[in-house]
């Protein structure tokens, strides 16, 4: 048997099939292009190796290949049990994931590294805020992530992945300058590493680095595979720089060269949160959105998510069905309370009604009760900004100036300059 990176052991005697396996492996933790290739390396070198069957799952899954990735798993399952019991629980892990059973699969992780804590991709899966921890959709989930990281970090010591996970971390639950210290260092050993690059954006954010957050994604952007999986969301965050710096143009052409419908090869719902957070953004800047703008993104959005439950999603998509004036599809998300934070969904889709009608009182009355809530939707604290500035805006519209600041400055400082 041969070991993995981390000194696991693999139920494989091919050196070739071991190697592009921890190339796969590495691919998905540092967010970068080649994943499924090189797992299909590893099959072709070993067709009876059930974890690079398990890795090219996990990374159809990155693909948006549903279909071919419960093939993988299952063909997995098939050849688990000449494995390890490491490598048979970690097959089980992801097997309930492509079963649509994610309080499962996060429960099963959680046993699973407590006694080998090392299985990276299978603890990868419970970290970010888009893991089964940050879309668990329960109450305190920052704070769940980070005591998860927390207690990982020390079995891994100064590895590049395990600190900007722990780094991100920290950033959402308020600790910018140690985040951004842990993210240089993870950028120190793997510069590749679009995981770090992503949150440093995210530290950077926080921290009001607006000239530096520009600048960054500038000068590290252009190396990226744009068939990396988080091409179109660090797009959206050099995008929502220039919105910051006012530089129209480049933000446009950054939407329109990978982060719209059709420009981007992100996933799905990458694509639909980032393009209506973006529109939505610009619009309370004052920056016109196009009609035809809404229009594409709202038949994108009904297409792609056809059905209600992935709820971070969902408001997104409601917002976009309200800016296109798409009445049906609005009612369809209203009407739902599928998900893991469904409860929240109908009322922030007919907040987004009321401001497409301009009824601000209505609005303030749907919105105010989840605001203190939204946490359990997912997504980080820069993503749920969208629903922050709309609150302030609904009170700016109300004549409530004053008041928007002061909620601002309570609950998102970063944000109180924006409100004059």
């Amino acid at each position: 048997m041969l070991d993995d990176r981390y000194g696991n052991a693999l139920t494989t005697h091919s050196t070739e099939a071991r190697d592009a396996y921890v190339e796969g492996v590495d691919h998905i933790l540092a967010a970068t292009y080649g994943a499924t290739q090189a797992f299909t390396r590893a099959l072709d070198a070993d067709p009876e190796f059930a974890l690079a069957e398990a890795g090219l799952a996990r990374a159809l899954m990155y693909d948006n290949d549903m279909a071919g990735a419960k093939a993988a798993i299952t063909r997995a399952e098939a050849l688990k049990h000449n494995g390890t019991e490491r490598e048979q629980r970690h097959v089980d892990i992801f097997a309930a994931m492509l079963s649509g059973q994610p309080v499962k699969a996060r429960d099963a992780i959680k046993r699973h590294v407590t006694d080998t804590p090392r299985d990276a991709l299978a603890a990868q899966a419970c970290t970010n805020v888009f893991g089964l921890i940050g879309f668990s959709g329960c109450a305190g989930r920052e704070g769940d992530l980070l005591a998860y990281t927390a207690w990982l970090s020390p079995h891994y010591g100064d590895d590049w992945w395990m600190t900007s996970m722990h780094a991100l971390s920290l950033c959402e639950t308020g600790q910018v300058q140690k985040s951004l210290d842990l993210m240089e260092r993870s950028l120190e050993l793997n510069n590749a590493n679009a995981n770090a690059s992503h949150f440093k954006s995210h530290a950077q954010y926080e921290a009001g680095m607006k000239e530096e957050g520009l600048a960054y994604l500038k000068g590290w952007m252009p190396d990226y595979d744009r068939r990396g999986i988080l091409h179109g969301h660090l797009s959206w965050h050099l995008a929502l720089w220039a919105l910051h710096h006012g530089d129209h143009d480049l933000m446009w052409q950054t939407v329109d060269a990978g982060i719209a419908p059709g420009s981007s090869e992100s996933l799905p719902i990458n694509v639909l949160t980032d393009t209506a957070a973006l529109y939505y953004r610009a619009q309370l800047a004052g920056v016109d959105v196009a009609p035809e703008r809404w229009a594409t993104l709202s038949t994108y959005a009904a297409e792609t998510f056809p059905k209600s439950g992935q709820n971070f999603a969902d408001i997104h998509a409601a917002l976009t069905f309200a800016m296109a004036g798409d009445g049906t599809e609005l009612e369809r998300i209203a009407q739902s309370t599928n998900g893991y934070a469904g409860d929240l969904v109908a009322p922030i889709a007919r907040g987004w009604k009321a401001i497409a009608a301009q009824d601000w009182e209505a609005a303030l009355a749907e919105l105010t009760p989840i605001m203190s809530e939204h946490a359990r939707l997912g997504g980080s604290r820069a993503q749920r900004d969208l629903l922050e500035l709309s609150y302030a805006n609904i009170l700016m519209r109300m004549g409530q100036s004053e008041e928007a600041a002061r909620m601002l400055k309570m609950r998102r400082p970063v944000l109180a300059e924006l409100v004059h």
